[in-house]
């Protein structure tokens, strides 16, 4: 059985997230770029300082995404049979086809991700949604916790019936909303829900239940652990043939 972590971000050093793909049995992770780096951390005052990036990050900063585009390549140069790159895309840009055969076809990568509109204004990624189409169904993979609000998914929602080429795979279980997105991933066809740093177990086995073929196992890494969110999987789910799905083939799928 493969086994991809579906959601996680570079690590400095690289070394020690192999080591955790390692020390989880995960074969593969969907790696996505980042500019904070938690992991780095050795103090309380270093951790606020790495997740102040996170904040400006998640509030639309910019963020030095040069560095962090250098950052993934490196990744996944050094271990290319481990870390499979998605590459997010500006929200603002006038022409996201153009950045998307650039910046994400033009450098073998295979998805779009990890997008994160502002609050209430998931309305932002339909220029991506639309160059995905364009270029044979690109999964893309949106933030789903804060700030994603409720009437984000709703939106994200309309936007993947809009787009029904386009996996659009919704992070972190839809945050404190979990029980919408459960709902409205569940009634629509093209949409998947990643399990990462889930607060609450049974919201794991219930999207699991509703979902078997569309739910994906993540750890969000560094901020989740892999250990901890594989075996929260395995202990969600009683059939051995949706565990196999969770765990990493439905993933395979909607990297093929």
């Amino acid at each position: 059985m493969l086994i991809i972590d579906a959601h996680s971000h570079v690590h400095d050093p690289l070394a020690d997230h192999i080591a955790l793909l390692d020390e989880a049995g995960v074969d593969k992770t969907i790696l996505f770029m980042t500019r904070p780096h938690p992991e780095r951390a050795g103090n309380l005052t270093e951790l606020r300082e790495e997740m102040d990036l996170l904040t400006q990050a998640l509030t639309g900063g910019a963020l030095g995404r040069e560095t962090a585009r250098r950052e993934l390549d490196a990744a996944i140069a050094a271990y290319p049979e481990r870390f499979i790159g998605f590459a997010s895309v500006p929200l603002d840009t006038p022409d996201a086809d153009a950045i998307v055969e650039r910046d994400v076809v033009g450098r073998g990568l295979r998805g779009i991700g990890e997008l994160t509109p502002p609050p209430d204004r998931a309305a932002l990624i339909e220029p991506v949604l639309r160059a995905a189409t364009d270029h044979d169904g690109l999964p893309v993979v949106v933030h789903g916790a804060a700030p994603t609000t409720a009437a984000d998914l709703r939106t994200l929602t309309d936007l993947a019936r809009r787009y029904p080429r386009v996996p659009l795979v919704v992070s972190q279980l839809g945050g404190a909303h979990w029980m919408d997105a459960i709902e409205l991933v569940r009634d629509t066809p093209n949409m998947y829900l990643e399990l990462s740093t889930a607060s609450i177990v049974f919201a794991v086995r219930l999207a699991i239940a509703e979902i078997p073929e569309r739910t994906l196992f993540g750890s969000d890494a560094p901020y989740g652990d892999l250990v901890i969110a594989r075996i929260t999987v395995e202990r969600a789910t009683r059939s051995p043939d949706v565990r196999e799905l969770v765990l990493g083939a439905t993933a395979q799928q909607l990297l093929s």
